[in-house]
């Protein structure tokens, strides 16, 4: 962003008072009626170009003992790096839409070469597994065989439909130790409402990319995440809101746990209530923070976090093994600057204690005060022989860090990294877990006949929408429950595709395409779960092409109580369990669904 005539560049006064003028108005508070005023600061530093190497490490700052070089130049734009099996380095260049091989041939510390292997608009992320490369543009997941000379083999694609992109198109991937593939999308803003709930989340899909859902939510732009080697917790650092102040947000740190969300955009850092947006109808900024997971650690605001890569060589002394490295991008929201560095966070038996800078000196300011920066770091890797390797996208070079001292360390520790994602074991569907008082059965209709196909609209790939329903009421009723189940889907089994609750006891029908909000205003206090997907309300059947038609059960079930007590978006089993003993009747619907295949 550039700077406005007229616009007060000061540090960061967050104010809770009226403004001149208007004493007769009521002061406002966070998401009652805001009346904040927020000073911010646009500064950009100039970017400093310097083609000697020796003066150009020299002024980058490491800790004792370790030596900075250039291992390749006037690589325009490496945004991501990945080592192969086989110890090659590769670097993304979104701007070039490539990925780059970057080889050593000679061992002289030096790349040999840039070499595009691969290539598609808006590439960005890169994994290795085993011989086989995955690569992520803005909609797209590739894979691709890795050849013995280190080249790609022909792209296929297996995901098409990832959301799409706005303020933050950079996806990333990689590959969890429950062989999984996982994938960030960030929101498409600063801070708003996402219309899809896959947008400012951290996605886990098949390898085949038939099957995916949303690992955890709230996450503005989650660049960097990698898995910790002894303990397989998953770490991911996130950019924080911008326009809050200079020294608000805070860049997070987050425990990354399935289901979780992280407070983005209604919370922000340690349960900070964001003054400019409140969350859907029912649900008060409190209730969400309430229900968010706060950041482990915070580091400078606007530091922009970017690619995260846990230290598992030995070359480096003892007390780096199972730390993690970030490279900061750098600000251009904050007075004075931040960022621009890469920094370590020290894990002790497993757990984040703190942050410090590693690299520094990528940022100068001159005598007349102005800024400059040396470069913007974006990606890290660590090497088979346990260098690291750092990208900077502004300058086009790509660093190699080793230690010239003596390792501490012991021998690379090749044990696999510890698997702690439990996948949940296979149920019943609910109608038949959860037992009636009475041996009425509810006669429930649809916008589909009975056992026949579900249309469309209904559907994923469709329209998304809720499909109509209506049943039979009772004076005795007095809410009502709606399950939606799928007992031929893999993982999980059953996936629950809808789940409702304390419908009240006057309604009797939906109309279709409802809303994903958590709590509806139609019918009044209606609230919805969270289903399968990982997202709240209605997901429509995307069962994996191939397979044969899938049944979904809309199963209606009236209760003997206005209210389950639950907050919304309730995971299954809590709905299930809250329900059990006030079941007064149930019945359902059938439909059927098959997923045509898409041409690649």
């Amino acid at each position: 962003m550039k700077s406005f005539p007229g616009l007060r560049l000061s540090a960061c006064a967050l104010l809770l008072t009226p403004p001149a003028g208007a004493l007769a108005q009521v002061k406002g508070e966070v998401g009652r009626a805001s009346d904040v005023v927020i000073e911010g600061s646009i500064l950009e530093p100039e970017k400093i170009q310097m083609t000697d190497d020796d003066k150009l490490t020299g002024l980058i700052k490491a800790p004792e003992g370790f030596k900075v070089e250039v291992f390749a130049r006037d690589l325009i734009n490496p945004r991501m790096l990945a080592v192969s099996d086989a110890g090659v380095l590769y670097a993304t260049r979104r701007s070039v839409g490539d990925v780059v091989m970057l080889k050593d041939g000679d061992g002289d510390g030096v790349a040999d070469g840039a070499v595009t292997v691969s290539s598609r608009p808006g590439m960005h992320g890169i994994a290795f597994d085993g011989d086989k490369v995955f690569l992520v543009t803005i909609h797209d997941v590739y894979t691709a065989d890795v050849n013995d000379d280190g080249t790609f083999g022909p792209l296929t694609r297996i995901i098409n439909d990832l959301p799409d992109a706005g303020q933050h198109a950079n996806r990333t991937l990689g590959i969890g130790p429950d062989d999984m593939l996982y994938i960030s999308s960030g929101s498409t803003c600063n801070e708003c409402q996402e219309d899809n709930p896959e947008n400012a989340a951290l996605l886990r899909a098949s390898k085949d990319g038939k099957s995916r859902t949303i690992f955890a939510s709230g996450l503005r732009n989650t660049i960097g995440f990698d898995w910790e080697p002894t303990t397989g917790a998953l770490y991911g650092v996130d950019h924080g809101i911008d326009w809050l102040g200079d020294e608000v947000q805070i860049e997070e740190l987050n425990g990354l746990e399935q289901g979780k969300k992280y407070g983005w955009p209604y919370v922000y850092g340690k349960s900070g209530l964001n003054p400019h947006i409140d969350p859907p109808e029912g649900i008060s900024l409190e209730d969400w923070a309430r229900q968010s997971t706060e950041p482990l650690l915070g580091y400078t605001p606007h530091s922009a976090p970017m690619q995260m890569a846990f230290y598992d060589g030995n070359a480096f002394p003892d007390d780096y093994r199972g730390d993690a490295f970030v490279a900061m991008r750098g600000s251009w929201n904050r007075r004075p600057p931040s960022g621009y560095e890469v920094v370590r966070i020290n894990f002790e038996n497993g757990k984040p204690v703190a942050f410090e800078r590693f690299l520094e000196g990528f940022l100068l300011q001159q005598e007349s005060g102005k800024y400059g920066y040396l470069g913007r770091l974006t990606g890290v890797a660590v090497s088979k022989d346990g260098a690291l390797f750092v990208a900077d996208d502004s300058n086009g070079i790509v660093y190699r860090v080793r230690y010239e001292g003596k390792p501490q360390g012991s021998a690379n520790d090749t044990k696999a990294i510890p698997n702690v994602v439990a996948e949940k074991p296979a149920s019943k569907i609910a109608i038949e877990l959860v037992e009636a008082k009475a041996s009425k059965v509810l006669a429930v209709r649809s916008a589909f006949p009975a056992n026949q196909s579900i249309p469309l609209q209904y559907a994923a790939d469709g329209d998304n929408a809720s499909p109509a329903l209506d049943w039979e009421g009772s004076k005795e009723t007095k809410s009502y429950v709606v399950v939606v189940d799928d007992p031929d889907a893999d993982k999980p089994k059953p996936f629950t595709h809808w789940l409702a609750y304390d419908i009240p006891a006057d309604t009797t029908k939906l109309h279709e395409g409802l809303p994903g909000t958590p709590i509806l205003q139609y019918p009044k206090g209606m609230k919805q779960g969270a289903n399968s997907m990982g997202s709240i309300g209605y997901t429509g059947p995307k069962p994996p092409t191939g397979d044969p038609a899938h049944h979904y059960h809309f199963q209606i079930f009236a209760l003997d109580v206005d209210t389950l007590g639950i907050d919304p978006g309730a995971a299954r089993e809590d709905v299930l369990k809250a329900m059990s003993g006030h079941v007064l009747s149930k019945g359902e619907i059938v439909g059927t669904f098959e997923r045509k295949a898409a041409a690649n």
